[in-house]
């Protein structure tokens, strides 16, 4: 049978990839500690679950409306308002399977072939795909640790040109965990409006923000800015829900979100009934949890970043969002101990599996080959556990 030739443009996800393999190795009785995959390991709270059991006992198992079940709109609306200032009535509101499908939807529906669209490096591993997938032609700003990641206004004027149609703004972000200064943001956004190019600002992470920072949409810039962002977000990493797959996009242009509730009808129809109820309770409900594992996830993450620079030849930064480390390994690379040699992140964290059974994320699918992943969304004893067997299998 002859496949499409755009199938000879999808990439698996690494991070899933990995986390398949390392889950294999499990079951056949290895001790592989993941930090892999970048998912809580809290459960979704009771009094969420105890919604989406009440929402089953009132037959609400049917079918919805393809943008969502109103409430859950007008909360998603309402919450946003509340947490940045800035109001996205309720019709511009479209409740996807999760944010990796509100991202593939807008993606479709702005590009056309040929359209640019500007990607700070590191990026989540899907971003350059989906754009592909559009028609459209990811143009990578790579920018390294030595900056901190923050991608900056003066890197988004340089990487415009004529066919720019987007920039994919992501912080706190996905791999580094860098949260833009909010005076960068909002030059970035009115920069956006200006020049008609569209902010597809990916905030999935924006409630796990640490050291008394707070997270800023470029949305919050202005009218202006407020008409050109599109904004993605999820219930799934602040609530504990992943599984859940509630993600959704809010957006002031209601010829996009109509454009985009057009394409879903297509795809999936609504997001799952049930999860659409537990996710109106999370977003309607309290922030007591979200604390809770907010705070847990700083704890880890000073116990692992203290542990990665204790590693020869880990280069690494302080996180302040998300649940991600993402130290620069190029002079571990350069000058391996005794008896060991890796020509690139890759090998080393296939070693790393192998010799240490712990599982971590090559920079490669993140557009930086020199860097490695660490989600520290699992327990304190197995972040300094893991940390031992690595230190052991580099003086191996």
């Amino acid at each position: 049978m002859r496949l499409a030739d755009r199938v000879s443009l999808l990439r698996p996800s690494p991070t899933i990839a990995l986390d398949q393999k390392a889950k294999e190795l499990q079951r056949q009785g290895r001790p592989v500690i993941s930090f892999g995959v970048g998912e809580p390991d809290f459960d979704t709270p009771q009094w969420i679950k105890d919604a989406a059991i009440e929402a089953m006992r009132q037959g609400k198992t049917k079918y919805t409306p393809v943008a969502g079940i109103p409430e859950l709109r007008e909360a998603i609306s309402r919450r946003f308002l509340r947490e940045q200032g800035v109001e996205y009535p309720a019709p511009g509101v479209v409740v996807t399977v999760g944010a990796k499908q509100a991202l593939y939807e807008i993606f479709q529906v702005l590009l056309d072939p040929g359209d640019e669209v500007i990607v700070p490096a590191p990026y989540w591993v899907t971003y350059p795909d989906q754009i592909t997938l559009a028609g459209g032609v990811p143009v990578i700003v790579p920018i390294g640790i030595e900056r901190g990641f923050a991608f900056g206004i003066k890197d988004f004027e340089a990487a415009v040109t004529p066919k720019t149609r987007a920039l994919v703004l992501n912080s706190p972000q996905n791999p580094s965990g860098v949260v833009l200064p909010p005076e960068e943001v909002a030059a970035i956004g009115e920069f956006a409006a200006t020049h008609d190019i569209a902010i597809v600002s990916d905030e999935v992470y924006g409630k796990l923000v640490y050291d008394g920072l707070r997270h800023r949409s470029p949305a919050s810039a202005g009218e202006a800015a407020r008409a050109s962002t599109v904004v993605v977000d999820a219930v799934s990493k602040s609530y504990a829900m992943t599984g859940w797959r509630i993600g959704y996009m809010l957006t002031s242009d209601l010829r996009l979100s109509q454009a985009v509730q057009d394409l879903q009808s297509q795809l999936t129809s609504n997001a799952n009934s049930i999860a659409q109820y537990a996710a109106l309770a999370a977003l309607d409900g309290p922030d007591d949890d979200i604390i809770r594992m907010r705070d847990r996830f700083a704890a880890r993450r000073d116990l692992m970043v203290e542990g990665l620079r204790r590693l020869p030849g880990f280069e690494t930064d302080v996180p302040h969002g998300a649940f991600y480390c993402f130290p620069r390994v190029r002079e571990l690379l350069d000058n391996p101990p005794r008896g060991l040699a890796w020509r690139d992140s890759d090998e080393l964290a296939a070693y790393l599996l192998d010799e240490a059974s712990v599982a971590v994320v090559p920079g490669t699918g993140f557009g930086m080959p020199d860097y490695i992943r660490f989600s520290y969304a699992t327990s304190e004893d197995r972040i300094r556990e893991a940390l031992d067997r690595i230190a052991k299998a580099l003086k191996a």
